[in-house]
């Protein structure tokens, strides 16, 4: 593929998944790094170079808004731009060509790095960096899952400051909190400030959950995995994920991190306007053939998918979003489209980028060609064939 940015480029032979349904026989045209047009086979422009796909289909690439690594680094080991290049670089080989990279709890050191990074990096024009996640430090240590114990701690005023800065000097800032760690008051500055407030690594109780809402929250992460159950008397964190409709939730569908039953079931019950959408939480091993790596000096192992710390609590996931495509679909029922979408345009919208996630004209040309088996063949990121 060439990179000439005025020159128009078909993908056509595949099936395309559009914002208004599949389109058969026709062909996705590029210009540059944005959608030019989807167009029935007749009706494509003299001059246009095509490359010719052996059937199958052309999706939108997968926006995902919880990395904490890949390529063999965690973002936690040296928070600058050049762990941001290799952690970007690997995801978007696996089909993941936004992401919000992702800090997990640590020193007020590390998390001002890690905002100065990713500040540097949107400035460079890194592809793929949408902004930024920051899971903790102000986490419920009930519920802190591999998150390391003594950094955990509430949110100060000196904290709120920070976070509310770095909102006005990023695209995206998503911060994941606890009710514990942090107040209404606080929850409501964030939000004002433009972040994106998610409630995970909590214990707290459906009305602790209905006040972050009223206050500005609107995400869950990691929906069922460290946070308060739904109970029969006391709905938790899950029940007011999947009965608020303010709040989205983010979904490790990796076979191990939720049942398939589990699955089914939040998907029929979440009430509306807020989503349930896919993230991997993938750690270093993203991208890469390694087994095992650090996280503030404790040693992680991959297993198969299974990744954990030596008392085998659950630490990140191993997870390509094509393989969270393939668990929805074949083992809990979602149709294709809903999965699909579930790992674009869903997580797109939540960080308002309505030019991320879907295959239309004037949307950003990140294209994923996949099999009928849903196995990624190809990755046009901006444009470019990776």
């Amino acid at each position: 593929m060439t990179g000439n940015r005025h020159i128009l480029r078909a993908l056509t032979g595949a099936r395309i998944l559009t914002p208004v349904g599949w389109e058969d026989d026709f062909a996705l045209v590029l210009r540059g790094d944005q959608i030019a047009a989807v167009l029935p086979m007749g009706k494509l422009p003299e001059g246009v170079e095509v490359t010719a796909l052996d059937g199958g289909i052309l999706t939108a690439g997968f926006v995902d808004l919880q990395v904490n690594g890949g390529g063999g680094v965690m973002f936690n080991d040296a928070p600058d731009l050049e762990q941001l290049q290799v952690i970007a670089a690997a995801h978007a080989r696996i089909g993941a060509t936004s992401i919000l990279p992702t800090l997990i709890t640590d020193t007020p050191n590390f998390v001002a790095r890690a905002i100065e990074a990713t500040v540097e990096a949107i400035a460079a024009g890194v592809p793929g960096i949408a902004g930024l996640h920051l899971e903790g430090p102000h986490l419920a240590v009930s519920r802190k899952g591999a998150h390391d114990a003594s950094l955990i701690r509430p949110m100060s005023e000196t904290d709120l400051e920070m976070l509310c800065a770095a909102a006005s000097r990023l695209p995206v800032l998503k911060v994941t909190l606890a009710c514990e760690a942090a107040t209404p008051a606080q929850i409501r500055q964030l939000s004002e400030a433009g972040v994106l407030v998610s409630l995970g690594h909590t214990d707290a109780s459906h009305a602790d959950c209905v006040a972050a809402v009223a206050a500005g929250a609107r995400c869950v992460t990691h929906l069922f995995n460290a946070q308060s159950q739904l109970g029969n008397r006391e709905p938790g964190v899950v029940g007011a994920a999947l009965d608020l409709g303010g709040l989205s939730a983010g979904l490790i569908a990796d076979g191990v991190h939720v049942h398939p039953a589990s699955i089914r079931a939040a998907l029929a019950a979440k009430t509306g306007p807020g989503q349930v959408f896919l993230v991997s939480d993938s750690m270093a091993t993203g991208g890469s053939d390694i087994d095992r790596f650090t996280l503030n000096g404790r040693e992680i192992r991959r297993d198969n998918n299974r990744l954990t710390l030596a008392d085998g609590t659950l630490a990140g996931a191993h997870l390509k979003l094509e393989t969270a495509v393939q668990i929805l679909v074949e083992g809990c029922d979602v149709p294709l489209e809903t999965a699909l979408e579930m790992a674009s345009t869903r997580p797109a919208d939540l960080i308002g980028r309505s030019d991320l996630g879907r295959l239309q004209p004037g949307a950003r040309a990140d294209v994923l060609h996949l099999n009928n088996a849903l196995e990624l063949q190809q990755v046009w990121q901006g444009g470019l064939a990776l």
